[in-house]
């Protein structure tokens, strides 16, 4: 039996187990066959695809539910300990102070997919928070008197985020071209980049020592800082969210009903419901909480831009992976490097596009990152190293492998809230620093146990 592409699971599919007389698939036996087949492609109903989604949590393949569980434990706890957790103002500071690990996570993902890691992108983040901010200072900006004036590009916002994104595609060119190309191990590449973009951003940053955004007198400064601090009107935000729920439903529903025509494999009309209806209720949960006033003295109200842009990081990042041929190619890669070139599959192209595809994306993180520091300085670029470290963390937690070939782009946002979760919710505690890279490091290990053991168990590895 042929099987159609099901590009939100890869790599590998086999032919499901027990097709009864009239090729009605029969969802009680809890083959091998029906762990590894997705549920889109066996169920009939809401509650066949339930069942089928159950069989593959329990072998193992439990998605996202993981790290949902986590987020709810999570607020419970520090709730729990402490009642201004959940108040409107943190909800959306956690929110937004996550936004930086979710977009650096998305891109550590396009990396660990084929099961390579980039050592580079918490350092190309912080080239690309300096780069932005020097290519927007003013011609002539000085501070107290004229014997502190200094001279910068004076580029417009727009255009030095371009040059931005386009300068770390180039280094993750030629970081992917190495490894894709001369063979050359990831880890060796991405450590040794890692360390001569630490040095070039030294050399950006000058005698001076840092470079900021605290002159928004001037537009295109004022520009970059209103990225994390700018907010949509509560009007804008409740017209955003019918337009997005409106053209996600006729999507979702017009792509089903056209494979349902066409005689293709497509989820159940139950299902289909049940998505338009969780993207509503979600999109009214974060338009409400972020349109109350948080405010202690005037009126703070409105979604911020940070979240916007995520959401859009996130739509792009899913969509190139989950519904191109590029995709498709980057995880039947992590699944079996040596199938997939059986298969055409040129290897090196597809290796060195993800590696630009991180490293863009960790550009996005570092412009988010310079309107979210203000001012940077060479010791906060210094902390930018230990950033690498907390993607690949928010990455495994979200639920993505190690080992290549299963995870998506939303486990990179859900597993970056975690991460902020923990250190706004200890650092409302009081808690010491040290103690909440312990928590984060606890979380990751239990992660990455979590992984191992179920990919163990599914291929009864010893």
């Amino acid at each position: 039996m042929g099987v159609r592409n099901v590009p939100d699971t890869m790599p590998v599919v086999t032919a499901p187990a027990d097709l009864g007389d009239e090729g009605e698939t029969d969802l009680t036996a809890a083959t091998v066959a029906e762990a590894e087949v997705p549920p889109a492609l066996l169920a009939q109903t809401l509650g066949q695809y339930l069942r089928g989604w159950w069989i593959r949590v329990k072998n193992g393949d439990s998605g996202v539910l993981p790290v949902v569980v986590g987020i709810i434990g999570i607020s419970i706890a520090f709730q729990l300990l402490n009642h201004r957790f959940l108040e409107p103002l943190n909800v959306v500071n956690v929110f937004s102070q996550s936004t930086v690990y979710m977009v650096l996570a998305m891109a550590e993902i396009f990396v660990l997919l084929l099961g390579e890691i980039d050592l580079s992108v918490g350092l190309v983040m912080g080239l690309a928070a300096v780069v932005v901010c020097d290519l927007v200072q003013p011609a002539v900006h000085c501070t107290g008197s004229s014997a502190n004036c200094v001279s910068g590009p004076g580029l417009p916002w727009w255009l030095a985020i371009v040059i931005t994104l386009g300068i770390c595609g180039v280094i993750g060119a030629i970081q992917g071209s190495l490894v894709a190309r001369l063979r050359m191990p990831a880890l060796v590449v991405t450590l040794g980049g890692s360390l001569i973009v630490e040095g070039v951003t030294f050399i950006i940053l000058g005698s001076n020592g840092q470079v900021s955004l605290t002159e928004r007198r001037f537009f295109n400064e004022l520009a970059l800082y209103d990225i994390f601090n700018g907010r949509f009107a509560p009007v804008v935000g409740w017209t955003a969210l019918v337009v997005v729920v409106g053209v996600a439903a006729a999507w979702l529903w017009l792509r089903d009903a056209r494979r349902r025509r066409s005689g293709l494999v497509a989820p159940p009309v139950g299902l289909t419901i049940s998505k338009i209806g969780l993207i509503a209720v979600a999109g009214v949960a974060v338009i409400a909480i972020c349109n109350l006033n948080r405010a202690h003295v005037g009126t703070i109200e409105g979604v911020p831009y940070i979240i916007g842009i995520v959401l859009a990081v996130l739509g792009l990042s899913t969509l190139l992976l989950q519904r191109t041929r590029f995709g498709r190619y980057v995880y039947a890669i992590g699944g079996s490097a040596e199938a997939a070139r059986r298969a055409g599959v040129r290897l090196p192209v597809i290796r060195t596009w993800s590696f630009v595809l991180a490293a863009v994306t960790a550009g996005v993180a570092g412009i988010l990152f310079a309107s979210w520091q203000v001012e940077l300085t060479s010791n906060i670029i210094k902390t930018a190293n230990t950033y690498v470290l907390l993607a690949v963390a928010a990455a495994v937690i979200g639920g993505t492998s190690l080992f290549g070939g299963r995870g998506k782009t939303i486990h990179g946002v859900l597993g970056g809230l975690v991460i902020g979760m923990i250190y706004n919710g200890l650092y409302l505690l009081s808690v010491p620093s040290w103690w909440i890279d312990v928590a984060t490091a606890g979380v990751l290990l239990a992660a990455a146990i979590v992984d191992r053991v179920s990919r163990g168990g599914a291929r009864q590895e010893a």
